[in-house]
């Protein structure tokens, strides 16, 4: 299989706070990826920093051959990476369908933008019901199927999702698997932070559990140990 994203050795953080501590690895072109650990472990720092949202320290992004460590968050979104991040982001102000339009703006994206928009309509009916609504008046879960919605409008070549059914109700995080595993089956690759593991076992292909800034342990999604076995890997690792 060939590589799409490859991480090597990358450091982050925050000013003198060190979070990401040598993390690599990689994803397929034709693979889905899910992330967990414990909260404050680095998950989202890797998301932003895989995205441009922040730079490493030290390391090295390849994504599709291309080194784009450092590079601006619009060059990297133009080069099909596109990270959608927890719905609390959008303008609030903006309606739902302008919001989706507007979202189109990368060069890959335009000529495609009438299919991609039928497309996100399809996976969420309620965003299509809603359209004329502003984004402020939307419930939380609306407002994550919006945020999914405007990476999909970038026509992306890899989806990034930090946490997507956050907070929501089980019927709202079910509505959201099916849209998420509808995503993965068009043929786009995925990376998807959750908490529930059991979640990222039907979603994903391999999981990688993120510990200290680490990658502390990697699963194949096919031969994963058991639930409790996950459990006290999980657990063991947030009293350390």
């Amino acid at each position: 299989m060939s590589t799409l994203l490859t991480l090597t050795d990358i450091h982050a953080g925050y000013g003198a706070v060190p979070v990401l501590r040598g993390v690599s690895a990689h994803v397929g072109a034709t693979e889905s990826i899910g992330l967990f650990g414990p909260n404050g472990h680095g998950k989202t720092t890797l998301l932003r920093t895989v995205s441009g949202l922040m730079a490493p320290s030290t390391g090295r992004i390849q994504f599709d051959g291309q080194d784009i460590t450092g590079a601006p968050p619009s060059d990297i979104v133009g080069l099909g990476l596109v990270h959608a991040q927890q719905g609390n982001t959008l303008f609030g102000d903006m309606g739902v369908a302008e919001t989706l339009e507007l979202s189109a703006f990368v060069k890959r994206a335009r000529g495609g933008a009438k299919a991609a928009l039928d497309q996100v309509y399809a996976l969420f009916p309620r965003l299509a019901e809603r359209r004329r609504q502003l984004a402020k008046t939307l419930s939380g879960g609306e407002r994550q199927m919006l945020s999914i919605g405007c990476a999909l409008m970038c026509n992306p070549r890899l989806l990034i999702l930090d946490e997507p059914t956050l907070g929501l109700s089980p019927r709202l995080k079910q509505e959201l698997a099916e849209a998420i595993g509808a995503i993965g089956k068009t043929g786009i690759p995925l990376i998807v932070v959750e908490q529930d593991v059991q979640f990222l076992l039907a979603l994903t292909d391999r999981l990688y559990l993120v510990e200290h800034g680490e990658i502390a342990r990697e699963i194949d999604a096919a031969n994963a140990p058991d639930h409790q076995e996950i459990m006290e890997m999980y657990f063991g690792g947030a009293q350390e």
